[in-house]
This record gives structure tokens, sequence and C-alpha cells, in this order.
């Protein structure tokens, strides 16, 4: 829209009151050959006519155009004078929703004061519309967007699509810790520090070290490229020169706060006495075995770097055998396998302009003893035998510990340890079994164990039976022979009547003599009244239940070949009243 009032037109035909409406010319299109143009309008080039005005009657169409299905204008609507119709609006083939409809490119202004061709066949002229632009209706009843009225503002630009949300910036680094000198010399020194706290998701792409001379302000990267290193020496510098340093963390992101130190480095070389740190293992004497590798580290210190040195006997170290490796801190002996002809003792020397510090290294190279020598068999006796032998001829560079004896029967044929570490050259071995024959061996052993191989005892060890006969003790014979004698007398005695009482004495003699009761000089034989006994010489009398005409004198009379003895008593019994 140019915003300028247009010369108003004459009174345009009213499209016929059921016409369909004819589809608006696609965008930018030219008149096709053979449309009759309207009477007297001369149109802009790309302009197209107002969606839903009638044609004139008996214009003809234009070729290939083909009317909306069932786009039916509102009867009586025409169009408002001087509105101008939307630039390249292309036609709805079917129903579309309002977001199809295609942008007003350009604002074309109302026609000149050409009139449209009159129709034929004039109608009825319909009323004026409204300020308002009434909605086109479209295929399926979908409303189009309405044309502005003339000396209207331009509609807005389609709003521009919302822009991408951008990602979130990498944060740099944070500042690298424990920045600290580790090392000085005459020309150099050596930083070291740790690796910041955060590093970003990228992780880090390197530090960047830089060193600026105290008075100046010109910083000067040491390293071109970052690297990843927390340890950094710092080259060809000048003696006495104070340096300022700082360390920057450079990952994506972008660059850390730098480190720095407080104080400026003081170019400067220390001076340090030599001294060799010789470890506590070493210090005694140092074993291995024949075939094994020695590989040996001292470190030592002093500045500026010291010279080492290494000798043996005061000689140089056989280099074919020995390999010697010395950096600034330390120094390596190694011989690949050693041999019993590489033990011994070396001499390490440290010095630095007539300072020296020396130190000595014990090694022993040890391997299994020889087996002993001249075992033999010294004696046998019961269930003993003695051996004896001579130490091993080679002791494998190392001192005997001690010998083990083993045994083996005939019979199982299996060897069987006896003794264990014996530290003589002779030992006695007991408890062995009669009947069976031995044999034994002994080994030597020092520190790398037991000697391959055995000295064996030419003799066997038979265990044979003694043949002892019984003989036994001739004891005298005594003559046991005696007459009868009474230990023990018979006791007069007071009873009761109906009581039955006992009457006791006791006898020796050898042969056993016979004993005989009597009752006032009557031998009492079988009458059950009385019942005698004897055990082990001791004589007892039973009177069952006596009465008044049982009292008397009893009598014990024993007799023997070689005599005879007799006692005897009073038994008294009373009538109870």
């Amino acid at each position: 829209m140019t915003g300028k009032t247009a010369t108003p037109a004459k009174k345009p035909a009213p499209a016929a009151a059921k016409k369909k409406a004819a589809p608006a010319p696609k965008e930018g299109a030219a008149p096709k050959e053979g449309a009759a143009p309207k009477e007297g309008a001369a149109p802009k080039e790309g302009a197209a006519p107002k969606e839903g005005a009638a044609p004139k009657e008996g214009a003809a169409p234009k070729e290939g155009a083909a009317p909306k299905e069932g786009a039916a204008p509102k009867e009586g609507a025409a169009p408002k004078e001087g509105a101008a119709p939307k630039e390249g609006a292309a036609p709805k083939e079917e129903a579309a929703p309002k977001e199809e409809a295609a942008p007003k490119e350009e604002a074309a202004p109302a026609p000149a004061t050409e009139e449209p061709a009159a129709p034929e066949h004039p109608l009825e002229q319909p009323p004026a519309p409204t300020d308002e632009s009434a909605p086109v209706p479209t295929e399926a009843g979908a409303e189009v967007t309405p044309v502005p009225a003339e000396g209207s503002p331009a509609e807005p630009p389609a709003p521009a699509p919302e822009p991408k949300p951008e990602k979130p910036k990498e944060e740099p680094p944070s500042c690298p810790l424990s920045l600290a000198v580790e090392e000085v010399s005459e020309n150099s020194f050596t930083l070291t520090w740790k690796a910041p706290e955060q590093t970003g998701r990228a992780g880090l792409d390197g530090y960047v070290v830089e060193i600026c001379k105290d008075g100046s302000s010109d910083w000067k990267a040491v390293n071109q490229e970052p690297f990843l290193s927390t340890r950094c020496t710092i080259p060809d510098l000048t003696s006495g020169d104070k340096v300022h340093v700082r360390v920057v963390a450079v990952s994506a992101g972008g660059a850390s706060v730098p480190a720095t130190l407080e104080q400026p480095v003081l170019i400067r070389e220390i001076l340090q006495l030599p001294k060799i740190r010789m470890p506590r293992h070493l210090r005694e004497t140092y074993i291995r075995r024949v075939g094994d590798a020695v590989n040996i580290m001292i470190p030592f210190q002093g500045k500026p770097q010291p010279e080492v040195s290494w000798t043996k006997g005061g000689q140089p170290l056989d280099t074919s055998r020995i390999n010697i490796r010395t950096t600034a801190r330390d120094t390596i002996f190694y011989i690949r396998q050693a041999q019993r002809s590489d033990s011994g003792k070396y001499e390490l020397t440290v010095h630095i302009n007539g300072a020296e510090d020396r130190a000595t290294l014990d090694i022993q190279v040890v391997e299994p003893p020889g087996p002993p020598q001249n075992l033999k068999l010294v004696d046998v006796w019961g269930f003993n035998v003695a051996l004896e032998w001579s130490p091993p001829v080679d002791n494998g560079n190392s001192e005997i510990k001690g010998y083990r004896v083993q045994k083996s029967d005939k019979k199982s044929g299996k060897w069987f340890t006896v003794l264990e570490r014996c530290t003589r050259t002779s030992c006695t071995i007991s408890d062995l079994i009669i009947g069976n024959t031995y044999s034994f061996r002994v080994f030597s052993e020092n520190c790398c164990g037991l000697s391959d191989s055995a000295a064996l005892a030419s003799a066997a060890a038979s265990i044979e039976k003694t043949k002892t006969t019984y003989q036994p003790e001739k004891v005298p014979q005594r003559d046991m022979m005696e007459p009868p004698k009474f230990t023990q007398p018979l006791t007069d005695r007071t009873t009761t009547r109906g009581y039955s009482t006992h009457l006791f004495c006791s006898v020796r003699g050898f042969p056993q003599p016979k004993i005989i009761w009597l009752k006032n000089q009557m031998e009492i034989r079988e009458d059950p009244k009385y019942i005698a006994l004897i055990d082990q010489g001791v004589c007892s009398l039973e009177i069952r239940k006596p009465g008044p005409f049982d009292g008397g004198v009893y009598t014990c009379k024993a007799v023997n070949p070689l005599g005879e003895a007799s006692v005897d008593c009073r038994l008294d019994v009373k009538v109870p009243k």
C-alpha cells in the first residue's frame, strides 16, 4: 500500500447472484493468451484480481483456470472500491487452513480511473460494504485472511523462526596447585606442580610455563605448545638472575588463572658435598645364587654433578661381565648371570673437586655344597649303630650349616630321615629293629640347601638276635619242720542257756597238725551240737544252744609227726531264773 488515495473508479458490475467465483490467477502469473482484459483497465504486472471478484459476463476465462469446487460467494457481495488485491495470492484447490495462505509480497495500488467493463445485463447495485473486510469463504467453509481496506497499514511480516538455544560455553580450568621449585643449577631450574581441581568436561589440553626477569613485565612462554607433564625444567638461564615464573592450565574453555611463585628464583649453583646413601640391606653381605641376576641401585647426592667410579680390589671392573649405569642421582650395578668368581668386595667412590665419599659392597655368590666324604660304619651293638664322615671338599662358597642323616631298611627300601642339621661329623643311631638290615647316607647343607648327592655307607648294619640261656638262681633249702605249738590258748567262758558260744585258739607247726577237741577228757566226735573249724592256724569250736549239761572242761589237742600239744578251758552255762 502506498498510502495515497486513488481516484474512485466507476461502479463495478456486481457478480451474478448464484454464479461461482472464478479462481484467482497464480502469483506473479501474466494474463494468459485469449483472456479478455477489463474494459479500460490497465492492471499492473503481477496484480491478481481479488479473490471472490465475479468475472464479467461474456469475458473469456483464462486458459487452464478451473473454478474452485463449491466456492460460493455471498449474494450481492462486491469488492470495496479502491481495495488493492493481494499480489501473488495463490488460489486454493481444496479446503486449506489459514496458515497455507500465501503472504503478501507487495501491496498493489488501487487501479486508476479506468472503469471496468459493464456487464451486458447489469444487475441491481448491491449495498456498499462496511469498512471491515468480510472474510471470503473457501472450500469446506475455511476462511482466508481478509484483504485490508484502502488506506489501512500493511500486514506485519510473518514472525521469524525462533533461534536455536546456544550450547553453554566451556568454563576454563582452575588454577594449578602446589607450584614449587624442585632444583636449581647454575643455568637452569626445575618446577613441579599439581593438576588443578577443576579441568572441565573436555579435560586439559596442557600447561604453559611463562617466565619474566625480575624488574621487567615482559612474560615469555617457555613452551610454544601446551604439555601435560607436571614437571618442567627451564634451561639456558644466566647465573645470578632472578626469574619470576607462572604456570597456566589450558583447555577448550580457555586459560586458567596463572599459578605464580611468591618470590623470584635466583639462578645460582648450590654446592653440596658428595654422600653415598647405601641402602640398609646392602650394608651386610649381599648373597645371591649362581645364575641369578645381580641388580643393585645405590643413590647418592652432591652438587655439582659428582664423578662416580667402581673398583674391585683396587682394579677397574670387568665391563664384559659387569654393567654400570650412572645418573645424576644414583648408580646401578648389574650382572646378568652371577658366577662364584663375581664374589668379593666392590668399592664405590663419589667425588667432587677433591671431596669424596666411599662405600663398600660385599657380594657373595653361592651354590649347593658337595657331598660329605668317607662315610663309614664304625660299630653295631644291640639296637644301635655308630657312623662317621668327613666334611665336603666343596662347601658351595658358603659355610656348612649341618648334615642330614637318613636310613633305609632292606625290606622296604625307603629312606627315612633320622637326624637334621647335625653339626658334628659323627652320630649314633638308636632304636633299630632286631632282624632288619639297614643302609645309611648323609647329605651336607648350606644356605642354598642340601647337596645334590649324598655320601652312602659301604657296609650295611644287621641287627641280629642275641642267644641267651635262662639259669634260675639257686636258693638253699631251709628246714621248716616244727612240732605243734599253740600261739593263742583257750580262755574260760561263761554263757547263758540257749545262746550259742565259740571257743578260739591258734596253733602252728609243720607239717600241719591234726586238731582234736575233747570234753571232760572225752573226744568229741561227729555230734551236730558241735562244729569244729580251722583256718590259717586258727581253731574254733561252736557249741550250739548249750544246756546245763554242756558245761565242763574243753581241751584242744594238736598232733603231727614231730609231737603234740594241747590247751584247755572251762565253760559255765547259767540257767536264767
